[in-house]
């Protein structure tokens, strides 16, 4: 028997590359995978910490009653040694759990593992090769492109998490104890165990919400309101949506977008073209999206068939699950088995369909929410913090 099996409670470790605003301290980390992953594990009885690297912005993540986050400056190579050897040393748990195959994560599990023998889970949320190119990505530098690279202080390979490294790091994600994915193009192309993102359906409870009292508050009394309850990117479709807006053309629908791009300016570019039909609401916690979720009539999830949306689980569509909405999505990745009979599902980049579908739930809006209400089920039996708890449990034991 090994020790793991002896041990009741564990003390995890989730490894993150990047605790900033812009990467996992997004929405103050409540809806991030990575603490996704802590919440499912803290159900199990274990101890959880979340351990990570702050480069050059800010954080508002902070410990929290029941996960310890513990951020370390992150500087570029050669000085970022003297970071990952901070992080090293604070590495005192039986089971790391390292978020996506990166040199900040990944990498420094294996280093720690060398010398201690703590099992591995590597956790794949996401393709990040699919961001430079996917299969077609190459580094071929001339011997002088090279040396800039190295040498100079910008160099391209003084990045840690550089695609040169994650590609090195993709290669050997077998070295892992153990892998899980949120999706099925990821399990295809890494293996691993189907682990899909939970929703705390307690805190997202929609007998708890008076959606007309919501709509009330926000000021939005008077439309019909469709919603993105996430950021806006190009693959995600947003564009098809306001397209089918300008098809139908009534004045009273209108799309909330909620949290906006932390990345660049898309939302501006979206505003100035069909700002006619958006509204716009600010980066809410966790504890407030239950409120603004509840104040939708339709939440919309209109992924692009690129290779970016098919590696990601999206989020907002349990948000829209667990209260119970009319779901308008397209037939992209694992959506459609997400979904199953629960929401109205469309061809990728087809605004004429999302423009019919749309008309379509709200000629019998009854039949939309009792759709809802099926897809709320479905949420808490397949895609709660509990089913992820209960897959998490087997994964641990078998180490």
């Amino acid at each position: 028997m090994n020790l793991l099996t002896q041990k009741s409670q564990l003390k995890i470790s989730i490894l993150v590359s990047d605790l900033s605003t812009s990467g996992a301290g997004r929405w103050g980390g409540e809806s991030v995978r990575s603490f996704l992953l802590a919440q499912a594990l803290i159900r199990l009885g274990h101890k959880v910490e979340i351990v990570g690297f702050v480069f050059g912005q800010e954080s508002n993540i902070t410990s929290k009653a029941d996960i310890v986050v513990t951020q370390v400056t992150g500087y570029n190579y050669p000085k970022f040694f003297k970071s990952a050897t901070q992080v090293l040393r604070n590495l005192d748990s039986d089971i790391i759990y390292a978020m996506r195959p990166k040199s900040t994560t990944f990498g420094l599990a294996i280093l720690k593992r060398l010398r201690t023998k703590i099992p591995i889970i590597l956790d794949i949320d996401d393709w990040e090769l699919s961001w430079y190119g996917g299969e077609t990505w190459q580094y071929r530098p001339s011997l002088k492109q090279l040396y800039r690279d190295i040498f100079k202080p910008d160099g391209a390979l003084r990045y840690p998490d550089h695609p040169f490294y994650i590609n090195i790091l993709e290669s050997i994600t077998n070295k892992a104890n153990a892998i899980t994915i949120h999706t099925k193009f990821l399990q295809e192309k890494f293996g691993g165990i189907y682990v899909p993102n939970g929703k705390d359906t307690e805190l997202f409870n929609p007998d708890k919400y008076d959606p007309a009292a919501c709509r009330n508050y926000f000021g939005w009394s008077d439309y019909r309101i469709l919603m993105f309850p996430g950021a806006p990117r190009p693959y995600k479709g947003v564009e098809d949506v306001l397209t089918a807006l300008d098809i139908l053309n009534q004045p009273d629908l209108k799309l909330v977008i909620v949290g906006g791009s932390p990345y660049d300016d898309y939302d501006a570019q979206l505003m100035e073209k069909w700002g006619r039909w958006i509204i716009k609401l600010p980066k809410s916690p966790a504890t407030e999206m239950p409120k603004i979720v509840a104040a939708a009539h339709v939440v919309v999830v209109p992924q692009r068939n690129t290779p970016a949306a098919l590696a990601q689980f999206p989020l907002k569509l349990t948000d829209g699950m667990a209260m119970a909405k009319p779901i308008l999505a397209t037939k992209v990745g694992d959506i459609p088995e997400i979904v199953g009979e629960t929401a109205y599902l469309v061809d990728s980049g087809d605004s004429e369909a999302i423009a019919t579908n749309i008309q379509l739930i709200f000629d019998d809006l009854s039949l939309a929410n009792e759709k809802g209400l099926q897809a709320r089920q479905r949420c808490i039996e397949k895609y709660s913090i509990s089913a992820m708890s209960s897959t998490l449990d087997s994964i641990i034991k078998s180490l």
